[in-house]
């Protein structure tokens, strides 16, 4: 007969493991022992060491900048495209320069700037709010910002020398196939899709193996941020969304240079293929760009406020949620396409329910706000501001999810407005403030206070005027994709108020960049953590060390900064002459085994060029699938050649 379970002896049993691999640590940034980690995990110094890095870190700020970069670039053509619209019948650039143009910003803003700055602050940040060194493989981290970077020069150099697609940057066929767009414009387009979501799929394996098995010992899957969260959720709908359209784009491509009949209906094709498989991923892409921008908020929220997030169960849910519902929404883009009626209900309930799941996060925001404390920083301002611009974007989004009222506003620019208003208002409002919020860290710099409000309050205003008239350009009848339009019928108004508006926001965009520069150089010094925020980024120096943590911190609730206000207890047994860190399991977060990490190579580089020039030359000749694939390959076997380990992994000493 077994003995009755003892719920204390147990207890005590569980205590005295703990005991022996946590400590309280009596100096967290002992000399020595930082000098010896920094000696371990350094990156080498010069150009080879810029171009082997596999520091997360590292990774991250090349993402950021990288991002920001063609987000700059993006901005100036919507500016031009804007000044063409200022007033009817004007000439500043021709058609098919604008085609070009909005193609170009499209492509830039949806594929190189929105999707990679939201991996790229996660790479950042996500090791630091779980108290890890490093992210899990790291090499493919690099690899994933050299493939982006890639896609993102070849895209643009095709610009500058002129040959930068025009089919729009959702390509629809019959007008990308070959009979309509001769040339390698299309190809062009098509190959940056396959670039860029190669890096997508890289990093999200990346998050999603440092999310699950990486965490400190103690962060349950209960107690991770938010944020963490998000990623997650993120991390898996590119996994299972983003080969849609790098299979759309590689028969797109096969179509053009080998003749394949995929997309041609006379040919037993299918022109609506196309926009099945492109469509699959662009929707969900939507809340890939979405849900990283809510988690920002989650946290922005829980720090300013001054208290947890109310109701985390039902935010996180509500995550999970609008990633599974995502993948039900995307045949209402195509609802002026002809498809069976009877499907078109089941599309607008998926449409419709898809809001339910957002505005519950919503008013969990604002309950944390209402009983909480909150502290009117810039970060908040623009939580603020995302809040009431989404909700607009929301309400337009219900409206054209039904399809009688999507008949009649589809391609107008009322589609335009809520867009802008989803992505502008729902993305770039809390990237704005989340940037905000994590330069300290990143940087060791406070950015300025007044600039910032001044910023926000520019770009807030700047873009209601610049989009909200566009509804009712829509309303009024003009169409998406013109570049000009006649004088007397309504849309001398709109257009010109949405021209004013950008130029306010690129000006806002602009003192944004000035204020970064300035407290770059010369902003007041940001201790570690400068917010007083709750989460374990905050727990190392700003910016931090590139071994991130002296020790690996353990965890006993879900604000562990604001629970343990002394010292947080630590994990010990990790070896310092060596690159290792610690394992733990996928829900409980215990500690499982010792993992050495990667050192840095040169290889994801010459790995990334081989695959880049592999991917350019197929553009040109289907002969490049045969020889292209010999550096590739080279490259390949070389980055992963077995490597003898000084000594196995090892279990967690006791």
């Amino acid at each position: 007969m077994n003995a009755p379970y003892d719920k204390k002896a147990d207890d005590r049993r569980l205590a005295e493991e703990r005991k022996k691999l946590v400590r309280d640590a009596p100096d967290m940034t002992g000399a020595e022992l930082a000098t010896r980690l920094e000696k371990t995990w350094r990156t080498p110094l010069g150009l080879f060491g810029w171009l082997s890095s596999v520091d997360h870190k590292e990774i991250g700020r090349r993402y950021i900048v990288t991002a920001l970069i063609f987000l700059a670039l993006g901005g100036v053509l919507s500016i031009i495209m804007r000044l063409q619209l200022a007033r009817p019948d004007n000439d500043l650039v021709s058609a098919s320069r604008y085609n070009e143009l909005f193609t170009m910003h499209g492509s830039t803003m949806m594929f190189l700037f929105a999707v990679p700055v939201m991996e790229g602050i996660a790479v950042y940040v996500v090791p630091l709010m779980l108290g890890t060194r490093s992210t899990g493989f790291p090499r493919l981290n690099a690899f994933s910002y050299w493939m982006y970077l890639g896609g993102g020069l070849m895209l643009w150099i095709a610009f500058v020398f002129n040959v930068a697609p025009d089919i729009g940057w959702f390509a629809y066929v019959p007008l990308s196939g070959p009979e309509y767009s001769p040339g390698k414009r299309a190809d062009i387009w098509a190959q940056m899709i396959t670039f860029t979501e190669v890096s997508a799929l890289a990093a999200a394996v990346v998050l999603v193996c440092t999310i699950l098995k990486m965490r400190a010992p103690g962060m349950t899957l209960a107690r991770m941020p938010i944020y963490v969260w998000a990623m997650m959720v993120v991390a898996a709908m590119i996994i299972f969304s983003m080969p849609a359209v790098a299979l759309s784009s590689g028969l797109l491509i096969s179509d053009r240079l080998v003749g394949t009949q995929f997309y041609n209906p006379v040919e037993r094709g299918d022109a609506l293929l196309w926009q099945h498989l492109f469509w699959f991923f662009g929707h969900p892409e939507v809340y890939i760009i979405f849900l990283p921008a809510a988690g920002f908020v989650s946290q922005i929220v829980e720090t300013f406020c001054r208290r947890p997030v109310f109701a985390k169960p039902v935010v996180v849910l509500a995550l999970v949620s609008t990633g599974l519902l995502a993948f039900g929404l995307w045949v209402h883009h195509m609802f002026a396409t002809g498809l069976p009626r009877v499907g078109y209900s089941f599309y607008t309930a998926a449409s419709m329910a898809v809001a339910i799941p957002t505005g519950l996060q919503i008013f969990c925001w604002i309950a944390t706000m209402w009983d909480g404390r909150p502290r009117f920083d810039v970060p908040l301002l623009y939580v603020i501001g995302f809040i009431i611009t989404f909700v607009i974007g929301g309400l337009s989004g219900v409206i054209i999810a039904s399809v009688p009222l999507d008949l009649q506003l589809h391609d107008t620019y009322f589609i335009v407005a809520h867009f802008h208003y989803v992505l502008i208002g729902g993305a770039v409002f809390p990237l704005l403030g989340a940037i905000t919020y994590w330069f300290p860290k990143i940087t060791g710099r406070m950015m300025s206070e007044g600039l910032g409000k001044v910023g926000f309050w520019m770009i807030f205003l700047g873009f209601q005027v610049a989009f909200f008239p566009m509804h009712i350009a829509g309303i009024n009848g003009m169409p998406r994709r013109v570049y000009t339009y006649p004088a007397g019928i309504g849309l001398e108004i709109p257009n010109l108020l949405a021209t004013i508006g950008s130029l306010v926001v690129a000006t806002a965009v602009l003192l944004f960049v000035i204020n970064m520069a300035m407290s770059l150089a010369r902003g007041a010094k940001a201790g570690p953590n400068p917010w007083d925020a709750p989460t374990l980024e905050w727990a190392t120096a700003s910016p931090p060390p590139s071994y991130n943590f002296d020790h690996i911190p353990a965890v006993e609730g879900e604000t562990p900064l604001w629970d343990v206000r002394d010292r947080l207890p630590v994990v010990t047994g990790l070896r310092v002459d060596e690159r290792e860190t610690l394992l733990t399991t996928v829900v409980a977060a215990a500690p499982e085994s010792r993992e050495p990490i990667p050192e840095a190579s040169i290889w994801p580089f010459i790995s990334a060029v081989a695959v880049a020039v592999f991917f350019v030359s197929s553009i040109f000749s289907p002969w490049a699938f045969v020889f292209g694939g010999i550096p590739c390959a080279i490259a390949l076997i070389a980055w992963f050649w077995p490597k003898s380990l000084r000594r196995e992994p090892e279990p967690v000493i006791s």
